[in-house]
């Protein structure tokens, strides 16, 4: 049956329901806090910086019809984001539709609901502090005790898990990673082989860190309480500062609930000349591995370059958000039309 019949609208409208209380105690929390809501362009000449992420592309097409600019959907506001802080906005927060092509599964669709907040002064610890105020708030104003995802459970209003990235391996999959960050390809998959995992003669690091993950680690982060797993590999984020106590590791963090990915976070990286080459690194490898690469938004260089505050900031799946909030195991039960 289609989704606009009324019996199956009607079996989602509870969900649907917790989808509005979401949203309307996101508003409440960052109106307490003093942020401002703000609005950037879908359409960007970068749409984001990420290697393996889809976009759609389309053109603007001049008034006389006689030029044509390519462009694309956006697949974050982060770009366009950081440019208002360049122009002297401090705290700011956005939940707008963002696109992503190649996307489908029980968890993921090819137009979602992003917020993303960033505000100067802070870095990632600052903004793991606001997630987990902003969760406490969210779920108290929603009347949700815990979130639930297919028969797990997790409480937000409990001490919150913090386990770095090196900890995980250790303890998830019994492998020492911070012996073998990048460039160290060989060595990790001698010690992959070693412990059962399936190794090819062409897996590139990445390849092995995402098997060992999906396979042994995250179906365990989040489960009773929320994960908040920290400091990534260097190269695996783009916009994200290095440690400088570490700088193979990235000062960022992502958030889990019941094994499922909510967010990402960074110390924004402030440097317009690693910015820009390690954008054009990834795109070099994005051109290598799919065949075609999205031009770097020289605009933001150049924002940089006049001069970006320090800052942090996150993007959060409001989509998936509002899953954990009703307890539905599928995202087109929280979306109003599919």
């Amino acid at each position: 049956m289609n989704w606009w019949s009324p019996d199956i609208f009607a079996a989602k409208q509870h969900n649907l329901e917790v989808r509005m209380n979401v949203i309307r105690a996101i508003r409440g929390f960052f109106e307490m806090q003093g942020f401002w809501e703000v609005e950037t362009p879908a359409l960007q000449v970068q749409p984001g910086g990420e290697v393996h992420v889809h976009a759609f592309r389309t053109e603007i097409t001049s008034p006389d019809l006689q030029t044509r600019q390519t462009c694309y959907l956006h697949t974050s506001p982060e770009l366009a984001m950081k440019k208002l802080l360049v122009a002297g906005c401090e705290r700011i927060y956005q939940i707008c539709p963002v696109y992503r092509n190649a996307e489908g599964s029980s968890i993921h669709t090819h137009e979602f609901k992003m917020l993303e907040w960033y505000r100067t002064d802070a870095d990632y610890e600052d903004i793991m502090q606001d997630t987990i105020a902003l969760f406490r708030h969210v779920a108290e104003a929603a009347n949700i005790k815990s979130l639930k995802h297919k028969g797990s459970e997790s409480n937000p209003f409990a001490q919150w898990q913090k386990i770095s990235v090196c900890e995980a391996f250790l303890k998830y999959a019994e492998i020492d990673l911070s012996a073998f960050l990048p460039p160290c390809v060989n060595t990790l998959a001698k010690v992959a082989s070693e412990k059962g995992y399936r190794v090819s003669e062409d897996d590139s690091w990445d390849d092995l860190f995402f098997r060992i993950f999906m396979e042994k680690i995250e179906p365990q982060l989040g489960q009773g309480v929320p994960t908040i797993l920290y400091d990534y590999p260097a190269h695996m984020a783009a916009l994200s500062k290095v440690k400088t106590s570490n700088p193979k590791l990235a000062e960022r963090f992502e958030v889990y609930v019941c094994g499922l990915e909510l967010a990402n976070a960074f110390t924004e990286l402030t440097d317009a000349k690693i910015q820009k080459e390690r954008f054009e690194a990834d795109m070099a490898q994005k051109e290598v591995i799919y065949g075609s690469a999205w031009p770097v938004d020289d605009d933001f260089i150049a924002a940089l370059e006049y001069g970006m505050p320090e800052a942090g900031g996150i993007a959060l799946g409001v989509d998936r958000l509002a899953m954990l909030m009703s307890g539905a195991d599928d995202i087109k039960d929280v979306l109003f039309c599919e």
